[in-house]
């Protein structure tokens, strides 16, 4: 399910492997997203043998050992070997180089998967010469698909409402979900049913409840639709302005326990930090950078701390919003006032012919000057009285 930008008719990863002509890749993407999976479709597809290890316990050995009997086995009987290396960023570089030769010689094709990024985590020279293949987190639409495939194999139904929320809880992981598909079956199934006997109980298929699959999740089931994904998000925002952080706290809270999309969290935060706190407090966009980063780097569950770290920064610190005031009337200066020619100081002057037109001329150079600043016209004529940015007062805009 899912990945159409790789395995769709016209996609990447599709078009190699129809044509047997993988070379070595590296898949990654959030956990639950198909990549062993994958991994062993291409094995199915190719006519290459298929080797897995795990580099959670794989030592040099076991790597080299795979080396050798791919040796053996090309040239013995011509035949390729695809070596499937799971958590390939769990391989220190000792590791991750005792791969390199047998990789650039094409003796063996390496599948890696990992989670982490693998700028950071697979070492330059082995992804070099491995393809990246970044996979996305299942869609909804693609977990009710598997929620569906699960209920038949368990000869079980559920309600729409039942399984949309286990879709929304599973934040795109196909592995999680169909777990907790297993979960509410087997609750659903011992449930007892008013007036029925345990043999009349064990003939019915079982049917899922939203009381299953909040049993099976351990949560209690938040209405959380279209409009509740706005209200929620422009109360966050409102309680970091107003300087609460125990309701943008609780906001939070209410968006990560819904299932909100980290991502969306992280941007509304950066934007606040400059929109609300801008000048008063030039840490507030780092801090909501830096959370923004933790979300992709980290990710959930633990990346909710980062989440709170920045909210509560942010709720905390000194507001003023007269930058993002200052663009305001600057742009509606530019889309109502005629635009003015640049002066001709100000023109660039960095190329030949430049002089003979006069750009450059009359410019003052501030650093010539004490306290690197000098009297000068920036600005063209019509917008020369204007002011733009008026400071707060407040914190930093002080």
């Amino acid at each position: 399910m899912g990945q159409r930008h790789l395995l769709g008719v016209d996609g990447p990863l599709r078009r190699l492997v129809e044509a047997d002509r993988l070379t070595s890749v590296i898949f990654w993407g959030p956990p639950g997203t198909g990549k062993t999976t994958l991994a062993k479709l291409v094995a199915s597809a190719s006519s290459k043998e298929f080797v897995q290890l795990s580099a959670v316990n794989a030592s040099v050995k076991d790597v080299r050992e795979v080396i050798s009997a791919a040796q053996e086995r090309l040239g013995a009987v011509g035949r390729g070997t695809i070596l499937f290396l799971d958590e390939v960023h769990r391989f220190n570089k000792a590791q991750q180089d005792a791969l390199l030769p047998s990789v650039e010689s094409g003796v063996l094709t390496l599948i890696g998967a990992t989670t982490e990024n693998p700028f950071f985590e697979v070492n330059p020279p082995l992804r070099s010469r491995s393809t990246l293949f970044r996979l996305e987190a299942l869609t909804e639409d693609d977990l009710i698909e598997l929620i569906n495939r699960g209920l038949q194999i368990e000869g079980a139904t559920a309600s729409e409402e039942a399984k949309a929320y286990l879709a929304s809880r599973a934040a795109g992981d196909g592995r999680q979900v169909l777990t907790t598909l297993e979960v509410a079956v087997a609750l659903a199934s011992s449930r007892p049913t008013e007036n029925e006997s345990s043999q009349q109980q064990r003939n019915q298929p079982p049917d899922l409840t939203m009381a299953d699959v909040e049993a099976a999740t351990d949560l209690k089931a938040l209405r959380y639709g279209r409009d509740e994904h706005y209200d929620v998000i422009s109360a966050f925002i409102k309680s970091i302005r107003g300087s609460d952080p125990d309701a943008a706290l609780y906001w939070l809270a209410r968006m990560l326990t819904a299932g909100e999309d980290p991502r969306f969290i992280a941007r509304r935060l950066m934007i606040a930090a400059s929109e609300d706190i801008g000048m008063a407090d030039h840490s507030s966009l780092l801090v909501a950078e830096a959370a923004a980063r933790a979300v992709d780097f980290v990710g959930l569950p633990e990346a909710r701390i980062n989440l709170a770290h920045a909210t509560v920064h942010l709720a905390r610190a000194p507001k003023s919003n007269s930058a993002y005031l200052g663009l305001g009337h600057a742009m509606r200066d530019v889309q109502n006032l005629p635009a003015g020619e640049v002066p001709m100081h100000l023109r660039d002057a960095n190329y030949k012919g430049a002089a003979e037109l006069g750009h450059g001329d009359g410019y003052e150079y501030p650093h010539n000057f004490p306290g690197a600043q000098v009297d000068q016209e920036y600005r063209p004529d019509g917008v020369s009285d204007r002011v733009y940015y008026k400071p707060s007062g407040n914190g930093e805009d002080k």
